[in-house]
């Protein structure tokens, strides 16, 4: 009994000795957890005020992120009479720290037609813009159009700059500055007729679709911008008279001086493989990059593109490009392009009564032939031939003030067909014109045209009494000439102009 209660005795202290070790030890899991705590809340704390110091300093590394809500703003609206109208855009600070513009500004500066209200501060420049993280500003863009304004151009541009932490971000600005027919990247279906009662302002390009026919009437302005080609997948019907008001003027639409002169201020008129029965009759094709480019042979036995009394003018390229196609043209002025004619990878063309003209400038150097004509074209280091047919006759081809002797050149690979024939003409050559048929040439002998002056920009390519290219010609069915006068029967004159 005893030792019974002995056992069970050992065993109730063994149980409070348990019971306050655990006790214990819950003790100081508490205190370790409270110890814990207070660390936590610490570092809690810390981290809330490093937070905050971060959103209210501002982000200075240049990969800074800025975004806009538009890359251009665009003013539809047609001024007939003086007016304004206004757009906005928006500026995205997308960063977790504030950021500072170090100005907002017009390129125009305090000239400018525009106005820009910049985060309720009007400009033309306003500085030192502060942004908050992940937040955005306003800008406001008023343009004033005054439409009686001499020479003011039909689409009058700006751009507003954005300076931040070294970067630059512009939004470009567009207004039309005149009362016209506004056209924007636009596809022509069916059978379409322009009339001359208002010029038409064609932006972002225009195509004709195939089986569709764009005719445009006598007198007709049409202003291509920067970034607006005519592509001719149908048919471009243009029926121009031989005034200087009844022709059909295509040009860059930028008209104010000085980019009135400057070459290249459009992409040009391009005729591609599905065109058909193109004909353009006393059309002015003038500054554009490429004036006329054809490719492909025609659909029908017409030429795929025919060319009645013509100007091609001050292109920074060529003047008239043909690859693998059929031109036809007659009576018509190819003058002071990069490269006037050029004609590759064989086609078929019909030259007669044409000037191809070019002298050195201030905008292009007259450094490759008027005409140039070969059978081939290159792919890689493959060469691929077609066949060539082309007549000129009663034809002018002449270059001055430039690098080359030869203003007519040709270029002959394999044995496909090359017949090239230049009956009647006048040209500058110093050395032969290899694998062609001429007859009645009149060479290196200098046509006298009537007026040249680079320095005044003055170009009349008529010729004067004395011209060696008078009644050299040979009779063909062509009764009149570029200005719509009248040949003589029998002898006429060389190039577009007859002498009256």
């Amino acid at each position: 009994m005893p030792f019974h209660g002995s056992r069970v005795l050992i065993a109730f202290h063994y149980q409070i000795i348990t019971l306050s070790n655990y006790h214990i030890d819950r003790v100081f899991e508490n205190v370790y957890f409270y110890r814990n705590m207070k660390y936590i809340l610490v570092a809690i704390l810390l981290t809330s005020i490093l937070i905050s110091c971060k959103k209210e300093s501002f982000i200075t590394s240049s990969t800074a992120s800025l975004a806009t809500s538009a890359d251009t703003l665009h003013f539809d609206t047609l001024f007939t009479t003086t007016g304004s109208t206004t757009r906005f855009f928006r500026i995205y600070n997308n960063n977790n720290q504030k950021l500072r513009l170090n100005k907002v500004a017009l390129g125009g500066g305090a000239g400018s037609l525009y106005d820009i209200n910049v985060d309720g501060t009007p400009g033309p420049e306003v500085n030192n813009i502060e942004m908050e993280a992940n937040d955005s500003i306003y800008v406001f863009v008023t343009v004033k159009i005054d439409p009686s304004i001499d020479n003011l151009p039909f689409i009058v541009q700006d751009s507003i700059l954005i300076d931040f932490n070294g970067n630059t971000r512009y939004v470009q600005l567009e207004a039309w500055g005149q009362n016209a027919n506004f056209i924007r990247s636009r596809v022509i279906t069916g059978n379409i007729t322009w009339t001359n009662i208002r010029p038409y302002v064609i932006t972002g390009g225009m195509q004709i679709d195939t089986n569709a026919t764009l005719t445009i009437e006598k007198g007709c302005r049409i202003y291509m911008h920067a970034d607006a080609p005519i592509v001719v997948d149908g048919t471009l019907l243009v029926k121009g008279e031989k005034y200087d008001s009844t022709r059909v003027v295509f040009r860059s639409d930028r008209i104010d001086d000085p980019y009135r002169d400057f070459p290249g201020g459009w992409p040009g008129i391009y005729f591609r493989g599905t065109s058909v029965n193109s004909n353009l009759q006393y059309a002015n094709i003038i500054n554009a990059y490429q004036g006329i480019a054809a490719e492909k042979a025609s659909l029908n036995a017409n030429p795929k593109v025919t060319l009645n009394e013509c100007i091609v003018d001050n292109c920074y390229d060529a003047g008239i490009l043909g690859v693998q196609t059929s031109i036809k043209a007659q009576n018509c002025l190819v003058s002071n392009c990069g490269k006037n004619v050029l004609l590759g990878y064989g086609g078929n063309y019909d030259f007669t009564h044409c000037t191809v003209v070019s002298y050195s400038n201030s905008y292009i150097l007259h450094k490759d032939p008027v005409l140039v004509l070969t059978n081939y074209t290159k792919n890689g280091n493959v060469v691929l031939t077609a066949n060539l047919t082309a007549s000129f006759k009663n034809c002018i081809f002449w270059g001055e003030n430039g690098t080359t002797e030869d203003e007519v050149v040709t270029d002959k690979q394999g044995n496909t067909t090359f017949n090239v024939n230049f009956q009647n003409c006048l040209w500058k050559v110093k050395n032969s014109v290899a694998n062609v048929t001429a007859t009645n040439i009149t060479a290196n002998d200098p046509p006298l045209f009537d007026s040249i002056n680079t320095q005044l920009k003055l170009y009349n390519f008529r010729l004067r009494d004395e011209s060696p290219a008078l009644n050299r010609g040979l009779t063909t069915s062509i009764n009149i000439d570029l200005d719509g006068n009248t040949r003589p029967v029998g002898v006429p004159d060389l190039g577009c102009y007859e002498k009256r």
